[in-house]
């Protein structure tokens, strides 16, 4: 495996050559190829289909159909058409000595990423990665092995046909050996990203040796104030939480003032029949991934707020309100990446934020936070130009 590593790590010194045009050709190359193989994507996903049982809730995460694949080469391309993230200036001086000094932009180098079931997520970070000039080293799960490995061989064979080395992606075997190898992998891996449940997050974070960004696990909350407009309320709720059910976005638990107790059944009925409501206070707290929803009533928005910050994942969290002091008050004390006012928590996403495809959701403070997209894949470097100045 540390051979491995070491190929990815001198793949990734050659990206710094590419020009931006270069690496935009072979993203829009990879988007047409996508386009062209949909019939070989889908038939690998079924094979990974038939370890899952449709109600399972990973069914509808690991699943590609040739809308969803038509969807990937869309955000490859306009991952393609933004800006470059690299050789941006965000701090520049000339000190009293005549020293000139930049902050400039620059990549990772190599990024590793370990996800479950979304095959998606190879062209995610594949596009984001490249784009920002990274190498990235992708482990998967077993459940969508035949996925994976079918959209690493087109980037590959895309990357051979542009003349580039196709060490700059790898796969890494679907085991849990591998795993212990990635977060081990001191000098070869310059940032490891999980993307999956909490069970997963805490263990990378655990057991990492090397830098980690945690993203992904979402307890997320939608509280219908005293002042929210019913209307606005029905369609958030139910955008929020029947969108996607397997998604770290969607809604977990709705709190709702007393005062509105006489609106619960009118906000719940556009899912009547398909979400189960749950109030046992046992399940607060539950990312439930599926068709579930807890319940509670609260006296006011301090209540709120309270359940919010004992429950909640630092993910994404909003108010139905109109009241417009409440609301600011709701932004201002809540702790989470993404904070929402008469919006359903679903926006959250990168592309949804006009930023292209993203790596995950960060729910942490120190680095990135929110949609991990183009300009959280790099870092900075100083650069000093001088003219034979010593210092005393």
């Amino acid at each position: 495996m540390k051979q491995l590593f070491h190929k990815v790590k001198e793949a990734s010194r050659e990206l710094m050559l590419l020009t931006d045009e270069q690496r935009n050709e072979v993203l829009l190359r990879i988007a047409d190829r996508a386009e062209t193989a949909t019939k070989q994507l889908v038939a690998a996903n079924a094979i990974d289909l038939q370890k899952l049982e449709p109600n399972n809730p990973l069914y509808d995460r690991l699943l590609l159909t040739p809308e969803r694949i038509a969807g990937i080469a869309a955000d490859l391309r306009n991952v393609a058409s933004l800006p470059s993230p690299l050789g941006i200036i965000s701090k520049e001086r000339t000190l009293a000595n005549g020293l000139y000094l930049r902050r400039i932009s620059v990549p990772f180098g190599v990024i590793g990423v370990i996800f479950e079931a979304r095959p998606n997520v190879c062209f995610d970070v594949f596009s984001l990665c490249f784009k920002s000039g990274n190498a990235c080293l992708l482990k998967g799960s077993h459940s969508a092995e035949e996925s994976n490995q079918a959209i690493v061989s087109l980037i590959h064979e895309v990357l051979r046909e542009a003349g580039i080395n196709p060490d700059v992606l790898a796969l890494l075997p679907p085991t849990h050996e591998a795993t212990a190898e990635l977060l081990g992998a001191v000098g070869y891996v310059d940032l490891c990203i999980p993307r999956g449940g909490r069970k997963l997050i805490d263990f990378v974070r655990d057991n990492a040796r090397v830098p980690v960004i945690e993203t992904g696990a979402g307890v997320v909350h939608a509280y219908f104030d005293k002042d929210g407009d019913l209307e606005k309320g029905r369609r958030i709720i139910r955008n929020a939480k029947t969108r996607r059910v397997s998604v770290c976005n969607a809604l977990d638990c709705l709190l709702v003032h007393k005062d509105r107790v006489k609106d619960i059944p009118a906000l719940l009925a556009p899912m009547e029949g398909r979400v189960e409501i749950v109030t046992d206070e046992a399940t607060m707290g539950t990312e439930w991934m599926d068709y579930k929803m807890s319940l509670k009533v609260v006296d006011n928005l301090d209540e709120a707020l309270a359940h919010i910050a004992r429950y909640g994942s630092g993910h994404s969290e909003c108010i139905i309100t109109e009241n417009k002091e409440t609301a600011s008050r709701f932004q201002k004390m809540v702790d989470a990446a993404c904070v929402y006012v008469n919006a359903p928590t679903s926006f959250t996403d990168g592309a949804q934020f006009g930023l292209g495809a993203e790596i995950g959701i960060s729910t942490q403070k120190l680095g990135p936070r929110g949609p991990m997209a183009l300009e959280e894949m790099t870092t900075y470097k100083w650069l000093i130009n001088g003219n034979g100045q010593t210092r005393e």
